[in-house]
Parts: structure tokens; sequence; C-alpha cells
């Protein structure tokens, strides 16, 4: 029967259409001779033609119908079974069709069987949307018919405009014949395809007022809700991805006892998880089924990036679906060590910077006083060279945020300037930290980065801190340890991508402290979903641009009044 649910919305929009075309080639075609006699027996000739104009408009509303079932919306399914059953009376009242009639009541009563599978739900329709948008949608497609139809040469009388417009609306050639017509050389046979044109747009954005699903939340949390995810990060942030859902620019769900929340926003439709769920073991599993349901009603896909090997067997038993995103590098600080042949260049980086007076020293950046967070703010923003903010499950939006709670190493030239940078933040729960940001001023040597990572290992091993989680490496596996020919020749394409996405030098980095790789994975809904994730954990992440309709300063104008912080650095 869940089987049946997932294919049910598919095959509905395409009986609905198919009904629709049968309905309207009915309706354009004369009847059956000897069923016409044998109908006017029962009603008048008035009649039949009422039902033939009303079976037209039905089957042209059912085939407006049929994409908003293919997208599981409540409201539209219950319009195509009002819809088919009317057309089954129409059908029967206007020439006794009784094939187009089986037809159609069959598809409705396969329809009503279904119900279950139109989960997506719609706003309500309130009267602001209902009384008076449908209505000003509709007059305002009639006024431009009826504008275009006045614009004929002559201009017609009022009374010949009304007559003429109701004949275009209705497909049927009226009094005027704009083929006939031309001034200045311009032809005005093309008024009737406008006014054509005019009525589908009406009747298109009609459908979609009627049929658009229930909005998804887009205001950003309240400090309620900022401060309850922050306790349960604290209580149960044992991942190394839980405490980045304490970025300013996620929204939150929290599960019924409020005992477990996911950070989230939606991009591409997609409702897009970031990391795992935070909460205890028992609560994981309701959270994610409310979830699941709170998205479909809303008609969003559901989709995570960053999820864990653990995690992944979860959202497979919700019928999700994943896919091999990479490896995070988590170093073993206890087994740190920077003596030995294999991790001798490292080692020499560290020496190098070391005789030109580089040092380094770890704060809690609580600790830090203003003058200093302005300086690490300006070698955070140098260290971008111009490129685009990035991050979303990996990295905080600001080091402004939990101050109380992270921490940072500064490497300082001989003359005590900042010229790097890295900021962790805590995993609760387990000795361990995560990189947030690692940046270096562009005008340092070369091997300032690996004497960073060195020196955080050495102090953070001084403060019982036993594991690194350092960088994400995208596709890591198929690079590190390929075990199938195909993981071979991916890892052969993604090297070849490194001038552009630097996917393989980021492996290489991280791989000359020899950390232990974990899985991370992309989890998506249904076969061809993994696309349409993709995209959205790219826009996401800022991998890739998104395409913006409003212009920059609207967008900064309209953040500003939603409450959303400026984010400085990341």
């Amino acid at each position: 029967m869940h089987r049946f649910s997932r294919f049910l919305p598919a095959v509905a929009a395409l009986a609905a259409a198919l009904v629709g075309l049968v309905n309207i080639a009915s309706a354009l075609t004369p009847n059956i001779r000897w069923r016409g006699h044998l109908l006017l027996q029962f009603e008048p000739v008035a009649a039949i033609r009422l039902f033939h104009a009303l079976a037209l408009p039905a089957g042209a509303a059912l085939l407006l119908v049929a994409p908003y079932l293919l997208k599981r919306r409540r409201r539209a399914w219950q319009a195509a079974i009002v819809l088919m059953l009317a057309l089954g009376i129409f059908d029967l009242l206007k020439g006794l069709d009784f094939e187009e009639t089986a037809i159609t009541w069959v598809a409705a009563a396969v329809l009503a069987s279904g119900r279950q599978a139109f989960s997506v739900r719609h706003d309500a329709i309130t009267l602001r949307s209902a009384v008076w948008r449908v209505p000003l949608l509709g007059l305002g497609g009639l006024v431009l018919a009826g504008l275009a139809t006045w614009a004929s040469p002559g201009h017609p009388s009022f009374a010949l405009i009304v007559r003429e417009t109701v004949d275009l609306l209705r497909f049927q050639s009226g009094p005027l014949h704009f083929e006939r017509h031309a001034a200045l050389h311009t032809h005005f046979a093309w008024i009737p395809v406008a006014v054509r044109l005019v009525e589908l747009g009406t009747l298109l954005s009609i459908a979609y007022v009627i049929f658009r699903p229930l909005a998804a939340p887009r205001s950003l949390p309240d400090p309620a809700a900022r401060g309850h995810a922050a306790e349960l990060v604290r209580a149960h942030g044992s991942d190394t991805l839980s405490f980045f859902k304490l970025r300013g620019d996620k929204q939150y769900f929290f599960s019924a006892d409020k005992q477990a929340f996911v950070g989230y926003r939606i991009e591409n439709g997609v409702l897009l998880l970031s990391g795992d769920p935070v909460g205890p073991p028992q609560a994981i599993d309701p959270l994610l089924s409310d979830l699941r349901t709170f998205a479909g009603a809303r008609g969003l896909k559901l989709g995570a990036v960053g999820a864990s090997e653990p995690m992944r067997a979860r959202y497979e038993e919700l019928g999700l679906r994943s896919l091999y995103l990479g490896d995070e590098a988590i170093v073993d600080l206890d087994r740190f060590s920077l003596e030995g042949r294999p991790i001798r260049k490292v080692r020499q980086s560290v020496t190098r910077l070391r005789k030109a007076g580089y040092t380094a020293e770890l704060h809690e950046l609580r600790s830090v006083d203003q003058a200093t967070v302005e300086e690490i703010e300006r070698v955070l923003e140098r260290g971008r060279q111009g490129a685009p903010e990035r991050g979303f499950s990996m990295t905080m939006d600001s080091i402004s945020r939990h101050v109380e709670e992270t921490l940072v190493l500064l490497a300082r030239d001989s003359d005590g300037a900042i010229r790097g940078v890295l900021h962790f933040v805590p995993c609760y729960g387990r000795a361990a930290v995560s990189l947030s940001f690692m940046r270096r001023d562009p005008d340092t040597p070369n091997g300032l980065t690996e004497f960073l990572v060195a020196s955080a290992a050495e102090l953070l091993a001084e403060r019982d801190v036993r594991e690194l989680s350092l960088n994400f490496a995208t596709f890591a596996r198929w690079m590190h340890s390929p075990t199938r020919w195909h993981e071979r020749a991916l890892g052969k394409v993604v090297a070849l991508g490194n001038p552009f996405f630097q996917i393989e030098s980021l492996y290489r980095f991280n791989a000359k402290f020899f950390p232990r790789w974990e899985p991370r994975y992309l989890v998506y809904e249904g076969a061809l979903g993994v696309v349409r994730v993709s995209l959205a954990a790219a826009w996401a992440e800022g991998q890739l641009p998104k395409p913006r309709v409003r212009p920059p300063r609207r967008a900064a104008e309209r953040n500003r009044r939603r409450g959303r912080t400026p984010v400085p650095v990341r």
C-alpha cells in the first residue's frame, strides 16, 4: 500500500490530464445522433447546449489541476474528485456519453481511495486570499482582454467589445474580423491570440493562488528558541558538527517534547538539514518522523548534508537515500607527533616559521580584548581574498557567536602582529574540538597553515583535548582508499577538477597530519532527488552562486528588518 501511495500522485496527474482531454474533445464534437434523439425526450435542446458548454471549462480546469496532483496537493485532490464527478454528470446530460462517464468516475474512485498520498496541506483560503485575490485576478484578465479588443481599428462600441471579448474567451469567432484590418502596416490578427494567452495566464494564476502549498516558515528563530537549541547542543552535541547548528542563519525544528532538534535551511524546494539531529537517542526517531510530515505538508523534499554513518541508517529506514559525500579528517592528539620521517615536511615548515620569529598562542575567545578581536577579524577578511563567504554545515558564520565556549589560536610574527588564525568550537560529551575557521594573511610565508595546525595540536593536547576535527575533504575516499574500479576512476576525475575546486589539494593537506577519516553523506528523497538536493547543498554551502531576484541592497534591507545580523567573517 505504501508503494502504491508513492506512485499514485504521478498516476493521478496523468489520469486527470487524460480525462480532461477526453472531455474537452467530447464537448467539441457532435453528439451521436441516436443518443441525441433519445436525450431530447428527457431534456430540452437548451439544456443539452448548457451541459456541452459546462463540460468544456470543467475539462480545462481538470488539466490545470493535474500538475498539482503530481505535487501531492490536498486541495487539488479534492478539486479533481469534484470536477470528475461533475464531468461524469455533464457527459450523461449533454449526449448520453456513457464511455466518458465510466472513464471519469473510475478515475475519481481511484483518486478517492488514495487520500493519504496527497498530504501537502495549504494555507487556509482566507478572506484575504480568496474573496478578493481570485476575483481580482479574474477581473484583471477580463480587463486586459477587453483592452486588447478595444485596440482594434475604429475603436468599437462598448457593447461590441463585450460581445467580442466573451466570444474570444470562449475560443469562438466574434463579430470583429481582425485579420481584415491594417493600420500603419501593422496587422491586428494577433489580438485573438493575445486575448486567449491572457485568459490562460489568468487561469494559471488563479490555480496557483488556490493550490499553493502551506508556506514554510522563513523567519529566523527567536532568542528563546536559540537559547534552547544551545542548551540541547551542550547536553547532547557530541558530534563534531553539532555546534555549527548555532549559526545565525539556520532555522530550527524541535521535537514535540522539545528534547531534540535539527538545524535547517530551505533551498530549491528542499528542507536541507545541517549534519545530524541533536538530542537523546530515543528522541531522534520521533523527531525525524515529525519532520518528514512537516516537510511533506509544505511540498518540500527532505535532505541532509554532512550526515554521519550512524544517522545514515536511520535516514534509510525512513525511506530516504544516501550518497557518499566525503570524509572528515579527525586528528588523534594523543598520537600526533612531529617526530618521524613521514611527517618531516610539516616539521620542516614549523621549524622554518619558528626560526623566522613566528609564535603561536591559544586563548579562550572571551578572554581576548576588543582590539585583538578586531585584528583577528581583519586577518580573517584578508585571508578570504575577495572570495564569497561559504559554509553551512561545517563552519560558523562569525567568531562573535558563543565567545564563552570557543577557542582561537593566533600566529604572531616577529613584530607581534597577528598573521594567522584558527577558530575552534567545542564538541560536548567528548574531549574534542572542531575547526571552524582557518585563515592567514596572504603575505605570510608558505607553511604557515601547517605551523598553525601543528601548534594547535600541541596546545590543545595541553588542555586535555584528545581529538581535533580538521577540514572536510570532499570525495576523499576515492583518493585515499578506493575499493572499486569506478571509485578509482572518479578519484582521477576529481583530481582533474582540482584547479577549479581544490578538492585534491584539501585532501592532501589534511593527509599530512595522518588523521582518521570519518565518512559523511548527502541524504536525499526519491531516485531523482539527488540532483535537487545537491543543488540545494551547493547553494547553502556557497559553492555555487544562487540566482537572486532582488537587488543586493533590497535583500540586505529585508534581512535587516527580519533581524538577521550581519556576517562579518567566516
